[in-house]
């Protein structure tokens, strides 16, 4: 993609939260919320501009991250929970397929790409470790108890991992949550349509670790090319370049590049699904490009002693287990492709499809 079209793109997604923070019923307010709900539908992106999150905050989560990751694999597997599909804990590597290498519509979507924007192709798991850290609370019942599980604290980190997880998680959490008010307000409903879907949600702090010493020669696939199952997912800015997107509005990869001080944010399946394909999930992929190699080797030089590790800063908003996926008032209705079905069982479908957990 040319430097102009990328450039034309954020111009397009670029949303500042300030402005309806300060005042929901200001007309500038309400027109940021059309252009948040106009790019979703678009490009399926945003690029957010919070004033309550700092990049302190990012960078201190980072940091306990790369020394977790660091650990030798005994010590993580500890963390692991596969009795309950990793929804909490420690995913190692190798375990988490990309459905898209054997998906028949996802075969088709890369086969009407343009040859030079097609992703690399997986063959297998990903490479990358995930921790899953559960933020917000949690449903008093619920029919789907392995997507509510209770949080795991590492040994290692026990005195310092609750608070610096909550506290950058929280931050993520409280982003994305304005972002799903405003969207619901872009599309015409009240503004706490789609808050109030996720309330209670088995939303997840989600940092993925990718061993750049073991994987960081040039296309390398850390993360295949997927889609998110979850609602909307928010990323603060990764200390190494790597993610590459496609935007609805065509089949071109955008190489990800978050300016200081942003959030960016993808609709995810069950976004989808709510709007009836009105807003699609957004492809993307994790892999070592010539950008990844330059910044492995600035980090050689400038922190030789730190873990070479790439950190995803990730956060994953759901739809609460026991409400239900269906079309929103204001969006067609595809029942075909969109019937009615609880999120929960969704999440657990799509969980089977990457290979993480036994459907019932």
């Amino acid at each position: 993609m040319t430097t102009n079209a990328q450039e034309t793109l954020y111009k397009n997604c670029t949303i500042d939260l300030s402005l309806y923070l300060k005042d929901k019923n200001d007309l500038l307010a309400i027109k940021e919320c059309q252009k948040a709900a106009n790019a979703l539908r678009e490009y399926g992106i945003l690029l957010v501009k919070d004033p309550r999150v700092t990049e302190k905050d990012n960078s201190q989560f980072i940091d306990l991250m790369e020394d977790y990751f660091a650990q030798p694999l005994e010590i993580k597997l500890k963390d692991s929970r596969p009795d309950i599909g990793y929804q909490v804990g420690v995913t190692p590597e190798f375990m988490e397929t990309p459905k898209c290498h054997r998906d028949p519509n996802c075969q088709d979507i890369i086969s009407r790409m343009p040859e030079e924007s097609r992703p690399l192709i997986s063959s297998g798991p990903d490479v990358k470790w995930r921790f899953f850290w559960r933020i917000g609370e949690l449903p008093k019942e619920t029919k789907f108890p392995q997507l509510n599980a209770e949080p795991v604290i590492p040994d290692t980190f026990k005195n310092i991992w609750p608070t610096i997880m909550s506290q950058w998680g929280n931050q993520l959490n409280q982003a994305i949550l304005t972002v799903a008010e405003m969207t619901s307000v872009g599309l015409g409903l009240p503004a706490n349509t789609l808050p109030d879907l996720a309330k209670n949600g088995p939303h997840l702090l989600a940092p993925t670790g990718s061993d750049l010493n073991k994987y960081g020669k040039l296309n390398t696939i850390l993360a295949g090319f997927h889609y998110d199952l979850n609602f909307l997912t928010i990323h603060g800015k990764s200390r190494f370049p790597g993610l590459n997107i496609w935007p609805r509005n065509g089949s071109i990869k955008v190489p990800v590049k978050i300016p200081d001080g942003y959030l960016f944010v993808q609709a995810g399946k069950q976004l989808e699904w709510l709007t009836g394909g009105e807003i699609m999930a957004g492809y993307h992929e994790v892999i070592v490009t010539e950008d990844t190699i330059k910044a492995i080797e600035n980090a050689k030089k400038t922190q030789p002693d730190r873990p070479l590790w790439r950190i995803s800063s990730t956060f994953f908003l759901h739809i609460a287990s026991d409400n239900s996926l269906e079309t929103l008032v204001s969006c067609k209705p595809n029942l075909k492709l969109y019937p009615t079905i609880l999120a929960g069982d969704q999440v657990k479908h799509e969980l089977g499809l990457i290979e993480l957990l036994k459907e019932d």
